[in-house]
């Protein structure tokens, strides 16, 4: 397994991959306790990775307005509503 530090390298596909394998071996206990544990850190971090991934793609998105004379101006979405 890669070590903490180079998760920030990873896209959010590879990260969730990674993630989903974790979960599927802590939740089949045939991990050992140690094991457990570090698995249950990375997963942490790569939980975290993610959402900072999510979190930056979601500030990027922008709501395309198309104005009546048929201009076109982008807006942030607004995710609250």
């Amino acid at each position: 397994m890669a070590k903490a530090k180079d998760i920030a390298g990873l896209n959010f596909e590879t990260a969730l991959a990674e993630l989903e394998e974790i979960v599927k071996k802590l939740e089949s206990g045939e991990a050992a306790l140690e094991e457990s544990i570090t698995l249950y850190e990375r997963g942490a971090a790569l939980k975290a990775h993610c959402e900072k991934v999510l979190q930056q793609a979601r500030e990027k998105v922008e709501k395309i307005i198309i104005a009546d004379n048929g201009s076109v101006a982008a807006q942030e979405a607004d995710f609250d509503n």
